[in-house]
């Protein structure tokens, strides 16, 4: 599950200036609550499609059904695409500011 690793995956710490550091952790931290915050309505939405498999009185919520859960799986999909979109950018600008302070140095 390298995909999904959370924690810290950026490396010089120390070539970055810490007001920039923590702005980035906080990013960070945040795009893994939005990850958790979707992976929630996933499975709240995976729970009411169940829920409405169960009624055997009214037919009519198997439509409902299906749709609940197709909204899960999308929304499961997009929480990780999101997430996944905005730590390659995290990564980046991380790695393209350390470059940038390196050649102010020489």
């Amino acid at each position: 599950m390298k995909l999904l690793r959370f924690g810290r995956d950026f490396k010089p710490d120390e070539e970055i200036i810490l007001r920039d550091y923590l702005a980035i952790e906080r990013t960070r931290l945040a795009n893994e609550r939005t990850l958790l915050s979707y992976i929630r309505s996933s499975l709240y939405l995976l729970l009411g499609g169940i829920a409405f498999f169960q009624l055997k009185n009214f037919p009519d919520f198997k439509y409902l059904a299906f749709l609940s859960l197709v909204f899960s799986a999308i929304f499961f999909v997009i929480g990780i695409y999101r997430f996944m979109l905005l730590k390659k950018s995290l990564k980046k600008l991380y790695y393209l500011s350390g470059e940038k302070e390196e050649e102010t140095t020489e």
